[in-house]
Formats: C-alpha cells, structure tokens, sequence
C-alpha cells in the first residue's frame, strides 16, 4: 500500500513474506525479471519513504535487503561441493592453504653493499 509501502493484508512492510512468496512464483521461469521489477520497487519505495520519513531516513542497507537481498537465486554450486568421502559437508567452507615461507625474496638476493 503507497506511499507507506505496507501489505495490504497483513500490514507488514512489503514485500513481507506472502509477498515473496507470491513473486518468486510468478516469476519462477524468470529470476532476472524479478530483479529488475523489484529494483523499480526499490527506486519507487525510496522515493516514497524518504519523503514522508526524512529523519530518519531509511538506511540503503534496510531498502536493498527489503527489496533485492531476497530476489537472488542460491548457488546450487556452493551447496554441491562436498565430494564423496572427503568428510566435509555439503557447502562447508574450504579452509585456505597457509601460505609458504618467503626464502627467495628479491631482498635477500641484494649485496650487502650498494
């Protein structure tokens, strides 16, 4: 509902979660649709809410979780990267390899005296 940006049915700030719901299924064959239709939203609602509610505004952090943090697809590929019998679970974090001690530094090949 315009300009407060609230649902209609439940009063929640919209999108709420029937919401979502609603456009992820609507859009279901078309994610990037759906990214565009709710960055419009976004710009709209900005408007909107910063207008009636100038102090404080709301933060661009609150707007783009609110609107667009939701609308991306989840990596099937980060969920997928545990191997069989490698003991690590599915999406778990891949540890970085310690880096090696520096023994051939360019610094080390200088002369003692220049």
């Amino acid at each position: 509902m315009r300009p407060l940006w609230r649902c209609r049915t439940c009063a929640a700030p919209w999108p709420c979660q029937p919401a979502r719901l609603l456009l992820t299924r609507e859009y279901r064959r078309d994610r990037v649709a759906l990214s565009i239709y709710m960055a419009s939203q976004l710009f709209e609602a900005t408007a909107d809410l910063v207008r009636l509610n100038p102090h404080p505004a709301p933060s661009p952090a609150e707007l783009f979780d609110r609107f667009l943090a939701w609308t991306a697809r989840p990596s099937t590929r980060a969920a997928n990267t545990s191997r069989p019998g490698d003991g690590r679970r599915a999406g778990a974090a891949t540890p970085e390899p310690e880096p090696e001690p520096a023994t051939d530094r360019p610094a080390d090949r200088l002369p003692e005296t220049i």
